[in-house]
């Protein structure tokens, strides 16, 4: 079963920036789908951005223009680029992979994004 291991959350004062990393322990070579989702306390898990292995990207509209998604197949590993972030941006984020030929997901253990303003 692949294993997903989350780096680069932290603090940060708002208009800052931090970088997220997803790897994946194994290939993640059949079709697929490697996403960020964001959960702030109280509030229910929401998607961030996805992309697929085809580098097709997806994006919440509240990150839109300010966060980047992108992946490396090579090294089996999904980023987050996040510029310009607000408070209302903090929250644990989890990196999720989805196989299209399966109903289960992988979900990693979460990182937390805290920004201050």
């Amino acid at each position: 079963q692949v294993q997903l291991v989350e780096s680069g959350g932290g603090l940060v004062q708002a208009g800052g920036s931090l970088r997220l990393s997803c790897a994946a322990s194994r290939s993640t070579f059949r079709p697929n789908a490697m996403g960020w989702y964001r959960q702030a306390p109280g509030k229910q898990r929401e998607l961030v951005a996805t992309i697929s292995t085809r580098d097709t990207s997806n994006y919440a509209a509240s990150v839109k223009g300010r966060f980047t998604i992108s992946r490396d197949n090579a090294k089996n590993t999904v980023y987050l680029q996040m510029n310009s972030l607000k408070p209302e941006d903090t929250a644990v984020y989890y990196c999720n992979l989805h196989f299209y030929d399966s109903s289960i997901d992988t979900w990693g253990q979460g990182t937390q994004v805290t920004v201050s303003s």
